[in-house]
């Protein structure tokens, strides 16, 4: 299942993560935006973000 870990910035609160087995990410206009096949799950103003990170389960789990 397709997960992001969202870092971010300083002085900003709280992790996130996010995963859904339709998850995609897209970063267009200075926004993170973060869909699966019913929407957006999130839309984030790039400059809270410090980094995102996609995270795969390993084949064996």
């Amino acid at each position: 299942m397709p997960a992001y870990l969202i870092r971010h910035a300083k002085g900003q609160q709280g992790d996130m993560l996010i995963e859904d087995d339709n998850l995609t990410l897209d970063i267009r206009r200075g926004w993170a935006i973060l869909a699966d096949n019913q929407g957006i799950v999130a839309a984030l103003p790039a400059e809270h973000i410090a980094c995102i990170t996609r995270i795969d389960e390993s084949p064996d789990q």
